[in-house]
């Protein structure tokens, strides 16, 4: 990745709003709980695993963006029919490193990243960075409609194309299955 840490997508968002990250602990792939350590530790891209895990569609609805040497949203991915939350993440885009058609569907916000880049064909290589269980602060639970506070799991992930350049920098949190 190319900050020092794995969670600088979600801590700009943070930053940004003056407040603090929530308690973060890493853990080993091997911790997490089922469902969440199938829908977490591979090497796909979190968009088609999501789907076919609920059995249909999401779309992305950005909470706020920030367009400085790179685009960086804070979303969460909803399914199409019935609009559940099904992730809440964060994730800073190297636009410089998709074509115009690609770029453009990335800046019209309403398809994830994964759909993007399967739809368009580009080749990517997903690489897993760390593995997490956060607090489920304020921002979270409203995001993700819960109603109490509780750990949830999540992942830092990195998606490059195959000569190595970097397409995104990802930060993954799941609501309870």
């Amino acid at each position: 990745m190319s900050d020092s840490s794995p969670f600088a997508a979600l801590e700009k968002f943070y930053q940004r709003n003056k407040q603090p990250l929530p308690e973060v602990e890493l853990i080993e792939p091997e911790a997490i709980p089922e469902p969440y350590k199938s829908l977490l530790v591979h090497e796909r891209d979190m968009t088609s695993t999501l789907e076919r895990f609920h059995g249909g569609r999401c779309h992305v609805h950005a909470l706020q963006c920030i367009e400085d040497e790179n685009y960086s949203r804070l979303v969460v991915l909803e399914l199409d029919k019935s609009d559940k939350p099904v992730e809440f993440g964060a994730i800073t885009i190297h636009l410089q490193n998709f074509d115009k058609v690609a770029r453009d569907l990335i800046l019209q916000r309403q398809k994830p990243l994964g759909a993007i880049l399967n739809e368009e064909n580009i080749p990517y290589v997903s690489s897993p960075q760390a593995f997490f269980r956060i607090a489920c602060d304020e921002l979270i639970c409203q995001t993700l409609r819960l109603e109490n506070s509780e750990w949830l799991y999540g992942r830092c992930n990195c998606l490059t194309l195959k000569e190595g350049q970097i397409l995104a920098e990802i930060v993954e949190v799941l609501p309870p299955a």
